[in-house]
């Protein structure tokens, strides 16, 4: 991998974060292609296309109120030609109640547009507890 594409990426990703401290959704789906599938945590087993990925996204956000903390932990990438991987490690929760936020995993596949990097899959999750079926969110890495 190239430190160029590496930087590219790093920097896509920071941009996109911000994005969702802001709740830009324009911003936040800006990255996603056409075509995205996206298994998200939460409401449905997966998402098909940006137009249905957006519309989650205006739903999660409508239910974040007050300052959020968003953050990447343990970022790792891989890059080949067209197509990248990231992963990493996400804090979220409400920025005033730290008791409330906890860590999700995240998994984005990556192709390479052009000079642009889309996101043509992504997958977010908690671990959870078989015995209780509950979301585990304050493990720490």
């Amino acid at each position: 991998m190239t430190t160029s594409t590496e930087s590219q990426l790093r920097q896509q990703i920071d941009s996109w974060m911000q994005a969702v401290r802001e709740r830009d959704i324009d911003a936040i789906v800006a990255p996603y292609a056409e075509d995205v599938v996206a298994f998200d945590a939460i409401q449905a087993l997966h998402f098909k296309g940006k137009a249905a990925y957006r519309a989650h996204w205006e739903m999660c956000m409508g239910m974040c109120s007050g300052e959020m903390v968003f953050e990447v932990h343990q970022l790792t990438l891989h890059v080949d030609d067209n197509l990248a991987l990231a992963h990493w490690l996400n804090r979220c929760g409400p920025a005033d109640d730290d008791s409330q936020c906890g860590f999700m995993r995240v998994t984005v596949g990556y192709r390479r547009s052009g000079t642009q990097w889309q996101v043509i899959h992504e997958h977010w999750s908690a671990p959870f507890d078989m015995q209780t079926q509950k979301a585990l969110f304050n493990l720490q890495p």
